[in-house]
């Protein structure tokens, strides 16, 4: 008899209890602001990503909440990533975009790590990213081929802390092409500037980010010469694959590179934020992904959307926790 009260009180309980958390969550974002905190310098590709979720998204989400976009570069977005999961709270008014290099940081054992990215409730990503090292035309380098053949190391700019500049040091250690990696830029913005200007000769950047060099990659004055994966804009661009000395090397730059930066966009949530909240912001950004006034503006920014929810980048994430410890150890070498 008592466990059947019990059984009643409980039943009772969840049949008030659902509809009154379902709309808390609901109407709390009515009013509020959330921020997107963008682990990269304005101007650059998750900038340009970000802003443009933020025009569109606040619609899909109950209470049409304004959304702005705070830019807290440093480290290859770790910094950022540090801080969405220790300092922002836990409310669903604070979503991190950061680079997918930070779950290999932690594979790795980098230094400067406070989060653990299993615990992170991730949002999605709006396109799935690759890498392609390219150059300016006034650099003399506009193909593999030059690349090759130069005299003198080739100075590539690189974000420090970053996959792109582990990228850059395997194209040193793991091939026969002559590269300098110059490090300390902050994002891809400040890459772009350093190439423009003569300082470096290219860089290492994610193919979809590329959208602030389309002219200029159609008209010559800047070439794709390399990409880890085949280049959308241009077949004839090689892969990584043609260069790269052993089996084993090529392992190493795909575990390295190729698949962590599949998740280069990642969106997400601090731990420990609410379900309910989290199924919000997640179905916000899945309709964001299929809007069509967001499509038509990342059209015009020539922004490729290409995504994966929430749900399918925890599963990736969880499969780089897969990664042989021995593959680890020597991938730990081109990370310090």
């Amino acid at each position: 008899m008592i466990k059947k009260i019990l059984l009643l009180v409980e039943v009772v309980i969840l049949v008030f209890l659902v509809p009154y958390v379902s709309f808390a969550a609901g109407s709390f974002f009515e009013g509020k602001t959330i921020r997107i905190v963008v682990g990269f310098t304005p101007g650059g590709g998750f900038d340009t990503y970000s802003r443009a979720l933020a025009r569109h998204m606040g619609k899909y989400i109950p209470g049409n909440p304004y959304i702005i976009v705070e830019n807290m570069p440093g480290a290859g977005s770790m910094i950022a990533a540090n801080y969405v999961y220790k300092m922002a709270k836990p409310d669903g008014l604070t979503i991190g975009n950061v680079q997918g290099s930070i779950i290999l940081d932690q594979v790795l054992g980098r230094k400067g790590i406070e989060y653990d990215v299993r615990k992170y409730e991730y949002v999605g990503i709006p396109v799935r990213q690759f890498l392609v090292v390219i150059f300016s035309k006034a650099s003399g380098i506009t193909s593999a081929e030059k690349w090759m053949a130069s005299k003198t190391p080739v100075k590539i700019g690189t974000i420090s802390g970053s996959s792109m500049t582990a990228f850059a040091k395997m194209l040193q250690r793991l091939t026969d092409l002559p590269v300098q990696p110059v490090e300390g830029y902050k994002g891809t913005y400040n890459v772009r500037l350093a190439v423009e200007s003569g300082e470096v000769a290219g860089g290492v950047f994610g193919g979809r980010n590329t959208a602030f060099w389309s002219r200029a990659l159609e008209t010559g004055d800047m070439v794709a010469v390399m990409s880890t994966l085949p280049y959308p804009n241009n077949p004839n661009v090689p892969l990584i694959d043609k260069f790269v000395k052993t089996k084993k090397d090529l392992q190493l730059f795909k575990t390295s590179n190729i698949d962590p930066d599949i998740l280069a966009h990642l969106y997400l949530l601090p731990p420990g934020t609410p379900k309910e909240i989290v199924k919000i912001i997640r179905e916000a950004f899945d309709k964001t992904m299929m809007d069509e006034e967001f499509l038509n503006e990342a059209k015009k920014a020539n922004l490729e959307i290409g995504p994966i929810n929430g749900e399918g980048v925890t599963k990736m994430v969880a499969e780089l926790f897969k990664t042989p410890p021995s593959l680890v150890n020597e991938l730990q070498e081109y990370y310090k």
